[in-house]
């Protein structure tokens, strides 16, 4: 008879973060002398891309003014203000007090969002590949109403693609710009989608759940060149009451281990994704609450700090990208998405079915990430990780650890491990 203890079903199915582990074990290779490109980790290097001063000053203000009891369940008033300030002032989109909530960082807001909304059976539709959508609906229960998107839209779901899962479904799970595509709607793309989700609650009766839009914006503030960020309520306004947004400090200001997030939406669902926060006791700190709050209304030094962080993501961006497209110039089967946001890009690399030097045969996809990693040292995250079918080739490529300089050796690295394959 077996020892092993019973737990919870959840915590027999549920799969831990996949690039977590990843990371992991690429830091203990690292640990070890050896030497590894790794572009796994959406976070930022302290050294390349620190926290703006203001706001790192702010903290420490804070701290030493004692800040360091419990925060308000909802978020601090002061900051709930400045980010219905900061919003309306950047976005165009008008939220009051009630209708916003703090947490510490994204992941809260968005779990909470699942609890309030969705019960278990529940549809739920999300694109794949995108972040740990197949995970929420998974914590709570739900039905997995899956969207495969294509190269030819960006990896974007479409309309169309939507279209075969609306029927009873609670929740429309959309991020743009995409984790981990680097990828953006445009207009017509998102106000077809909202279009649609209009007439679906139209349709349904009133005694009937509606369908919500879960919108993750963290990334929208890092758009370059000619990319613009466009939202549901501001295209549809219709969509207010049935639209919920998750956004933070976490991406724009380089702050992933700050811990502020703010979600935005109607005040019955705000109201009750508090009170399951309340115990889960997920909260921003209360000193970085204040810090945060004092910082976004210095838009002189905001508007500086992004100008700089967008030029020094985007310059890394586009430096891979044309490596890539030279690569694929010359030959090789590789290629990538020109960047439009985020600190992401989307590169493929397809060797299956090639041989190494030693006659090894790359049978699939895991064997290919495998090669990079051993014979180029180049780490990057499979599409897999995102919700996709395991042969996909192509990859999430991560620049907000890149040092410019390794750059070049990278692509040395990559171009010898391409040219010695069979």
């Amino acid at each position: 008879m077996s020892t092993k203890p019973v737990l919870s079903q959840l915590s027999d199915t549920l799969i831990g973060s996949e690039i977590v582990r990843m990371n992991g074990e690429i830091r203990e290779k690292m640990s070890t002398g050896e030497r590894i490109f790794n572009f796994t980790i959406g976070d930022f290097d302290p050294s390349i891309f620190p926290i703006p001063h203001e706001l790192e000053e702010e903290v420490i203000f804070a701290y030493r003014q004692h800040l360091t009891n419990y925060p308000a369940g909802e978020g601090e008033a002061d900051l709930r203000k400045a980010v219905s300030r900061f919003i309306a002032d950047r976005e165009g989109l008008d939220y009051n007090m009630d209708e916003i909530l703090i947490a510490s960082g994204g992941r809260p807001l968005i779990y909470t969002f699942f609890r309030a909304v969705a019960d278990p059976g529940d549809k739920i539709i999300y694109p794949v590949p995108s972040w740990n959508n197949n995970h929420y609906v998974h914590f709570v229960g739900g039905q997995h109403c899956v969207v495969e998107t294509r190269f030819e839209n960006h990896f974007m779901p479409t309309a169309e693609d939507i279209r075969p899962h609306l029927e009873g479904a609670v929740v429309l799970a959309l991020c743009s710009p995409q984790n981990p595509t680097g990828t953006t709607f445009t207009r017509d793309q998102l106000k077809a989608i909202c279009d649609m989700v209009v007439d679906e609650n139209l349709r349904r009766s009133p005694d009937a759940k509606k369908l919500h839009i879960l919108f993750d914006q963290i990334y929208w503030q890092l758009t370059f060149g000619e990319t613009e960020h466009f939202n549901p309520v501001s295209l549809r306004p219709e969509l207010r009451p049935y639209t919920v947004f998750v956004d933070g400090i976490s991406k724009c200001f380089a702050a992933t281990g700050v811990r502020v997030g703010w979600g935005l939406g109607p005040s019955n669902i705000i109201s009750k994704m508090k009170a399951i926060l309340s115990h889960l006791g997920a909260w921003s700190p209360l000193p970085e609450q204040r810090a945060t709050s004092r910082y976004l209304m210095q838009k002189g030094s905001v508007d500086q700090y992004l100008k700089v962080l967008k030029s020094g993501l985007n310059e890394r961006l586009q430096k891979i990208f044309n490596g890539f497209r030279q690569l694929k110039k010359d030959g090789y089967p590789v290629d990538a998405i020109i960047p439009q946001a985020a600190i992401y890009l989307t590169v493929m690399i397809d060797l299956k079915g090639k041989k190494t030097q030693n006659g090894v045969l790359l049978e699939n996809q895991d064997d290919v990430t495998e090669y990079i990693l051993s014979e180029a040292k180049l780490a990057i995250v499979p599409f897999h990780v995102f919700g996709t079918e395991r042969a996909n080739p192509w990859y999430r490529l991560s620049v907000g650890t890149v040092k410019i300089e390794d750059i070049h050796e990278m692509f040395q690295k990559l171009k010898e491990a391409l040219r010695t394959l069979n």
